[in-house]
């Protein structure tokens, strides 16, 4: 199992197999305290090979610089069968988020997990600017 795709993005979606992304992103700039995005979405696609085939229990946690978790974690449960002729088989997932809600700055990581390994980390600044810096 390889994670061939992981990233934050303004959204994303699986249009036909295909996963169609646009924004990615990994930095949040706010003026002010909290600082709450309206609206993201995690994509990953996920390669499996032979050897993969079965259920797979996918674990995503928002983790901040203490190493906590920041929101109850997300869940899904794949369940993986390889055609015979095929040597790969993806998977897109697509996780919409509305209302993220940071109440400091910092470093998060948003981890992926299968089967409680860990696949990958993305990772996430969240940071307050000078409002006359954002200003053209």
């Amino acid at each position: 199992m390889e994670v061939q795709v992981a990233t934050l993005c303004d959204s994303a979606h699986d249009y036909n197999h295909k996963l169609c992304i646009i924004g990615t992103f990994d930095t949040i700039c706010s003026t002010h305290l909290p600082v709450v995005h309206p609206q993201c979405a995690i994509a990953l696609r996920i390669c499996f090979k032979p050897g993969d085939e079965g259920d797979h229990e996918i674990s995503i946690n928002f983790i901040d610089d203490d190493g906590k978790p920041k929101m109850p974690s997300i869940q899904s449960r794949i369940t993986v069968q390889l055609p015979q002729d095929a040597y790969f088989l993806t998977r897109n997932l697509v996780i919409n988020m509305q209302r993220l809600h940071f109440d400091s700055v910092g470093q998060f990581s948003i981890d992926v997990s299968a089967d409680g390994n860990m696949l990958t980390r993305i990772p996430l600044r969240v940071m307050l600017v000078d409002k006359k810096e954002t200003s053209p």
